[in-house]
């Protein structure tokens, strides 16, 4: 069972309202420096400098720098819905896509020194997990759900490699940070491991081609 979200609560000590708008402002202080600063040189006193508040008021709501980060991140990432338009090749590029973009605008070593700090606790590790690893493979699997349904792929695939091939696009450089994920990359792959587990990969060929253009999908047909 994972643990209860970190996010602080809506009321003040006394029963007061919490101030939203100083959550935002550290939550929005605590991304601007782990992108000036980086995660190991980050501090509370910086975050409450910069957020125009005081260490009593951060602690007040978040107890540790961890689970700081940790919500600034998930704020970051957000709550992202790639599109279902039943073209396989669409659908997979999409989803790869959309959440490369949003690792890419988090810092590598935050993610890589957050999961080192919850490592060791089972119930933060698996928090950690859910909220920021978990949604790029539960979005690829769905389209790779779809695709199988619909009789795209060989009865004999491996669904749950195919799940991991395609969702380390996301998560290896995003961790790493040794290089940057292209848009043409993603294609590249998703093409590459089509051609060898796809029942008629011409046929999905010629249904992403008739997609192009679709202002809902921003996949870009590769001859």
């Amino acid at each position: 069972m994972a643990e209860a979200k970190h996010a602080p609560s809506s009321r003040a000590p006394g029963g007061r309202p919490r101030d939203a708008s100083i959550d935002q402002a550290i939550l929005d202080a605590v991304l601007d420096l782990l992108d000036e600063v980086g995660y190991a040189r980050l501090t509370v006193e910086a975050v409450a400098r910069r957020a125009g508040t005081t260490k009593p008021a951060v602690y007040r709501r978040w107890s540790t720098l961890p689970s700081l980060v940790f919500d600034a991140l998930t704020a970051r990432l957000g709550h992202l819905k790639p599109p279902a338009t039943d073209c396989t090749i669409c659908d997979l590029s999409d989803a790869i896509k959309l959440y490369v973009a949003a690792f890419q605008r988090m810092p590598p070593d935050a993610l890589a020194s957050l999961l080192a700090d919850y490592g060791d606790d089972p119930q933060r590790r698996e928090t950690f997990m859910a909220a920021l690893f978990d949604p790029p493979r539960i979005a690829v699997g769905q389209a790779l759900d779809a695709a199988i349904a619909r009789g795209d792929l060989r009865d004999d695939v491996d669904r749950d490699l195919l799940l991991d091939l395609l969702a380390s696009l996301v998560h290896y450089r995003a961790l790493f940070g040794h290089a940057v994920t292209s848009d043409d990359e993603v294609e590249q792959a998703v093409h590459t491991l089509l051609r060898g587990v796809a029942v008629d990969y011409p046929k999905l060929v010629e249904i992403s081609r008739k997609k192009d253009g679709d202002p809902q999908i921003h996949h870009r047909h590769r001859e």
